[in-house]
């Protein structure tokens, strides 16, 4: 597959077929790009934490599903190697969050993305900033010639 778009795209769907956790946190891959990705999840009932709004470690879950999704759309297999994140609006129940993940370097191994959570209002919720590693393998699996 030659053609970055078609791979990144191929890339993501492989990976959120196998990513049991997203899957049931509910989170959705709106789509994907050479270095980019975009992952939306509903903040539903059992997310709710004591303050009445959604506990912060499921907002981190889906600006790292993004990023996951963003730094291995070269079909490198890449890790994060670091991550931080700053909470800056509450998300409450009912409300779809969308994180954008956006490659901001890529060089040698390592690769800086940032991710920004919105809620369906546009309103900012939080951001992300990740930093990746890659690791030996692909994330597609390799044909092999027929003998």
């Amino acid at each position: 597959m030659t053609d970055p778009q078609n791979l990144a795209s191929a890339c993501a769907e492989a990976m959120f077929a196998r990513d049991q956790a997203s899957q049931r946190m509910g989170m959705r891959l709106l789509g994907a790009g050479p270095g980019r990705a975009q992952v939306a999840m509903q903040v539903r009932e059992e997310m709710i934490q004591g303050h009445g709004t959604c506990h912060g470690g499921y907002l981190f879950a889906l600006a790292d599903s993004a990023f996951a999704f963003a730094c291995n759309s070269y079909n490198d297999a890449c890790v994060a190697i670091g991550c931080s994140i700053d909470y800056v609006a509450p998300a409450r129940l009912g409300d779809t969050l969308t994180a954008h993940a956006s490659e901001q370097s890529r060089s040698g191994r390592t690769g800086n993305y940032d991710v920004r959570i919105d809620n369906q209002d546009g309103q900012l919720i939080a951001l992300f900033r990740g930093k990746s590693y890659k690791v030996r393998g692909t994330v597609l699996a390799q044909e092999t010639p027929n003998e």
